[in-house]
């Protein structure tokens, strides 16, 4: 089960990549960005949604409440602040690549249970966090025009950061229960 976990994280942060160094080419627009930030926090919402209803630790399913919570308010004010600056959201390869690979995953997840599901989600959450900081520090906010935009960004950064350091300790906590 451990390969499943790990295949479906180098996936999405081969897809993340890839969707990155494709905008690094031409530095995305402030509505592409809008796009990258609504479409990764939907990701993780709906990655949640579905471990609250299938995790098995205590533990795991208040963190994918967490996650459905915090994400949820980040895309709200993302979509208060694009209307706000009369920008429409555009797709693009990294919003396209963060999709796919959300929809790859919850397809994996699908196939699991219990403690199997548990670890596999979490290991995922590591993963996404770390490669949704790495953008948010290298293109979205270097390549964000909008003042506004940047700060939104800023700001929600440490709620991604908390939500990796969590999502570390459960992983953590998970590895001990399976020794």
């Amino acid at each position: 089960m451990m390969t499943v976990s790990k295949t479906a994280m180098l996936a999405l942060l081969a897809a993340l990549s890839v969707g990155a160094r494709a905008q690094q080419k031409a530095a995305p627009t402030d509505a592409q960005i809008a796009a990258i930030v609504v479409t990764a926090n939907q990701v993780d919402i709906d990655a949640g949604k579905l471990a609250i209803g299938r995790a098995h630790a205590k533990d795991v399913k208040e963190f994918a409440r967490l996650m459905v919570e915090d994400h949820t308010n980040v895309n709200k004010a993302a979509v208060a602040l694009a209307h706000k600056l009369n920008l429409t959201p555009e797709d693009n390869a990294t919003s396209h690549s963060l999709k796919q690979g959300g929809d790859d995953n919850l397809a994996k997840l699908r196939t699991l249970k219990g403690e199997a599901f548990d670890t596999a989600y979490i290991d995922h959450e590591v993963a996404y966090h770390e490669a949704v900081l790495d953008a948010v520090d290298k293109i979205l906010i270097p390549d964000a025009q909008s003042p506004a935009l940047k700060a939104l960004l800023r700001q929600a950064r440490p709620t991604f950061v908390a939500h990796l350091e969590h999502a570390r300790l459960i992983q953590r906590e998970l590895g001990k229960s399976g020794e």
